[in-house]
């Protein structure tokens, strides 16, 4: 990929305030994009926003929920009318809840994960579709190997990784005609603040907790943005990270196999996060 491959194209990146949409949106503006940001957070969107300047490419920093169709709208709308088009759509916003179902209260966070992860993506792309067609544009949907395999006490963030994966490969075919490509990404484990926010069946955040079960040998966000922009500006159809292609040829050929592997794995990363707890009490 050329070092100004994005060079004066015009890209929305949700979930931008931290993590991998953050590393993405200050890498889109290093190569010269106007990079539009959004997230809930205000504060932290004009950190990354300067950043962007910094970094040597335009920012316009959108406050949004993209829970809220409303909202994901006004994005596409306010972006279109400050740059007066649009080339790349970034779907990263995403959150979970890790709990057993059976644990719930209520559905209200099982529902909200959806919202937020998969619907947030069906919102903002539905708007940003017509601007994409004219610019034969591209659409990045960050999923997850999630999106690939069963993972338990997980199942609102697997639904929604499910759920993205059909509907953006059936996209993909509707725009076919338009030169529209559409890129989906599934990365293994990242380390951002992604396990912090994790809620449990409360919706209280883990904290601490979650950041321990990461690695020093595990990805960091500069990398994984990389690795999607690269994806993005060849238009390949899916990039899978980790052992995702392994997961794969499991689920399809021995099912059985690969939910003892997801459990083995499980345990190995509670004790990690055990581990990883004592150290840092010492």
């Amino acid at each position: 990929m050329k070092a100004d491959a994005f060079r004066d194209q015009v890209a929305i990146v949700t979930g931008a305030s931290s993590g991998i949409g953050r590393a993405l949106a200050i890498q889109l503006a290093g190569q010269g994009a106007k990079v539009v940001l959004a997230a809930r957070r205000a504060g932290l969107l004009e950190q990354v926003a300067v950043a962007c300047r910094q970094a040597g490419g335009e920012a316009l920093a959108i406050p949004t929920d993209v829970a809220d169709k409303d909202q994901c709208r006004a994005l596409v709308e306010k972006t279109v009318a400050v740059f007066h088009r649009l080339d790349l759509l970034v779907n990263n916003a995403g959150l979970a809840v890790i709990a057993r179902l059976e644990d719930y209260s209520d559905l209200s966070l099982f529902q909200h994960t959806m919202d937020v992860n998969f619907f947030g993506a069906v919102y903002c792309t539905y708007y940003a579709l017509p601007h994409l067609v004219r610019s034969h544009g591209r659409i990045v949907a960050v999923s997850s190997l999630g999106g690939k395999a069963p993972f338990p006490y997980n199942s609102p963030y697997i639904a929604s990784k499910f759920a993205m994966h059909g509907f953006f490969d059936s996209l993909r075919i509707e725009l076919q005609r338009h030169g529209v490509s559409v890129t989906i990404i599934c990365p293994y484990w990242v380390v951002t603040g992604f396990h912090e926010a994790q809620m449990d069946k409360d919706g209280v955040p883990r904290g601490a907790r979650g950041r321990a079960i990461y690695s020093k040998n595990m990805m960091t966000s500069e990398r994984c943005a990389q690795i999607i922009l690269q994806a993005a500006y060849q238009r390949q159809r899916e990039v899978m990270m980790g052992p995702g292609r392994m997961i794969a040829w499991l689920k399809l050929l021995a099912p059985g196999l690969l939910d003892r592997v997801v459990i083995a794995f499980l345990k190995a990363t509670v004790r990690r996060e055990q581990e990883n707890a004592l150290r840092s009490q010492a």
